[in-house]
């Protein structure tokens, strides 16, 4: 089965936030969290892909996925081009 592990984007006047998640279809997930039936921590917001991995198992996703919610600094450089900037 393949299963992705994507990373979300979004922004308000004065930050940005990530969101990190693992689908079998990330289109579907995507208009699922800009539609409001995503996860909770996702309603009332407008978000954009920012970056997705591709993996054979859901075991090696959810592994990833875990890994990369502990990764502020990677979830940053990514949120940074919503807003044009460079990550220092």
């Amino acid at each position: 089965m393949d299963c992705f592990v994507y990373v979300l984007g979004t922004r308000t006047k004065d930050r940005h936030m990530t969101y990190v998640g693992w689908t079998s279809d990330i289109a579907r997930r995507l208009a699922q969290h800009n539609s409001g039936k995503g996860a909770r921590t996702t309603r009332g917001r407008a978000w954009v892909l920012l970056h997705s991995e591709w993996f054979s198992t859901r075991r090696e996703a959810m592994s990833r996925e875990w890994h990369l919610k502990r990764d502020r600094a990677f979830r940053k450089k990514l949120a940074l081009r919503l807003k044009g900037e460079r990550a220092r």
